[in-house]
């Protein structure tokens, strides 16, 4: 599995162009129900609005957008180039328009809705989620410092926790991959006296 970059959570703006108001929401979705799911509830939450166009990249490879009611390409395409100049998957950006009475012509709905995307995205905290594999490293007192500093300076790992009993048991997290090199840097450390075993692998962001 490669990495990848998404969002965490929500995130919103809003611009005004010529007395209409655009609101950008996006959201970290995993799947269409979630992407659908968020959908809706902005048009609930926006009952009263005239437009909620929306775009949303998955993992999977879905990819939709929809321009709700207005003119083709001026609002869901742009709001789906965003999201892919950005980077970004597992993502939804929903906007919302209240008309405000004055026409914006097809340039100027372009560049609203793209703008209200982009905000929308900058306001967000963005993460690159890697796969990782979680490991139990089992090691005798006098070698805990070491390994910690070992653990700390190891560019594709992170100390989750450390506890401490008859043995010292440290829960690691580690880049896929590099689960190997660290296992035979703490075996030099510690002359071979160190039980290291992998016991889960997920993505986390990294």
């Amino acid at each position: 599995m490669a990495s990848y970059t998404t969002i965490q959570g929500e995130s919103s703006a809003e611009i005004v162009e010529k007395k209409s108001r655009f609101i950008g929401a996006a959201q970290h979705v995993e799947t269409e129900e979630e992407a659908l799911a968020f959908l809706e509830s902005i048009k609930v939450e926006h009952r009263m609005a005239r437009h909620h166009v929306y775009a949303y990249v998955l993992r999977s490879g879905r990819v939709r957008y929809s321009d709700d009611g207005e003119p083709q390409k001026t609002a869901g395409l742009p709001t789906l180039d965003v999201i892919n100049h950005a980077g970004l998957t597992d993502i939804i950006v929903v906007t919302t328009r209240y008309f405000g009475g004055t026409l914006l012509g097809t340039g100027g709905l372009v560049r609203a809705y793209t703008q209200a995307a982009q905000q929308a995205i900058e306001a967000a905290r963005k993460v690159t989620m890697s796969p990782c594999v979680e490991a139990l490293v089992r090691i005798a007192y006098p070698y805990y410092k070491q390994a910690a500093r070992l653990v700390e300076h190891y560019e594709h790992a992170k100390m989750i926790t450390a506890d401490f009993a008859a043995e010292v048991v440290l829960r690691i997290l580690i880049l896929e991959g590099f689960e190997e090199y660290l296992k035979q840097e703490l075996d030099e450390l510690t002359s071979a006296q160190v039980v290291f075993e992998v016991v889960k692998s997920y993505e986390a962001p990294f």
